[in-house]
């Protein structure tokens, strides 16, 4: 077991926890959520440092907490109210706590991917030493922005971490039927990146590769590419229509990440009560924060609007 194997199996499973509370609400609004795809982003967030910068796409909310980011603050954002990280106005698409590394998300797929070559840049020019992750989707492989980023990162050798969470749907549309690469790692590898695919679904995995791949940018090497092999448990959205057969759902939720790292871990039934505890408790305190919180007032609907 490696020091913080325990660590990372209680952060997925309090995203899990989160996500699920907020689902269970009627005003839960459009979301994006994680389930099956939370090794990803703790693995991600444990490959970082408080000098490094986070941005995702629009499945932001795992990363976001993942990252350190205040999950009241995160789930009264998520419901519209004034004790959001935004103050309730950016919502899950443009989700952003820079001071806690997350510099933010982006709901156009594929959108925040040169934003992050420029936050790099930033970060190359200051000689900070910290570096810049961009978490995207495989639907963003298709992006002609992430090709020109990686083409850029390449030249100026930036400080820049790609990772692509391939759940292997966009929306309905399978990776199969949509990009053309064997492997989607295959696409950094054009450009000179030391690129690798490996297993999303397994925590300790994840961070160690991550890790790796953190190193080397951080050391100067320029940047790296990894994609994660994950599964999406839910459908696209809050919203969409699930399109996968029964038993193909079903064979997924035996690879969920969080019970895979159970398994590992050996836990015994008491200690997983604990663990099932510790994050139902996390998500209620969540909920009670952005549940004392108001909404704007309508005095405030021209507030920061240029």
């Amino acid at each position: 077991m490696t020091p913080n194997a325990l660590d990372m199996l209680r952060a997925m499973a309090r995203i899990r926890a989160f996500e699920t509370a907020l689902s269970e609400r009627k005003d839960h609004g459009f979301q994006l959520l994680s389930s099956g795809e939370e090794a990803v982003a703790v693995g991600l967030a444990s490959a970082l440092t408080e000098r490094d910068q986070l941005l995702t796409g629009g499945r932001s909310i795992g990363p976001a907490i993942a990252r350190g980011v205040d999950p009241r603050a995160v789930m009264a954002e998520l419901l519209g109210k004034t004790a959001g990280v935004n103050g309730g106005r950016a919502g899950r698409g443009h989700l952003s706590d820079p001071a806690s590394g997350f510099f933010g998300a982006h709901a156009v797929v594929g959108g925040n991917i040169s934003i992050a070559a420029g936050v790099a840049l930033a970060k190359q020019m200051d000689g900070d030493g910290g570096i810049v992750a961009i978490l995207f989707g495989d639907g963003a492989c298709g992006a002609g922005a992430l090709h020109e980023t990686l083409n850029i990162a390449a030249k100026w050798k930036l400080p820049l971490l790609f990772v692509c969470n391939n759940n292997q749907w966009s929306v309905s549309t399978s990776r199969e039927d949509a990009l053309a690469p064997a492997r989607l790692s295959d696409l950094g590898k054009t450009f000179g990146l030391p690129s690798r695919t490996i297993d999303g679904l397994d925590v300790e995995a994840v961070a160690a590769a991550l890790g790796e791949a953190a190193q080397s940018v951080r050391r100067g090497e320029g940047p790296a590419f990894v994609e994660c092999i994950s599964i999406r448990l839910r459908s696209h959205s809050t919203t969409a229509r699930e399109t996968r057969k029964r038993d193909e759902l079903a064979e997924l939720r035996t690879r969920c990440p969080i019970r895979r790292q159970i398994a590992r871990l050996g836990l015994d039934d008491d200690a997983v009560e604990a663990l099932e505890r510790d994050a139902a408790d996390f998500a209620a305190a969540a909920l009670a924060f952005a549940e004392a919180s108001p909404y704007p007032s309508a005095a405030e609907v021209l507030t920061d609007v240029g």
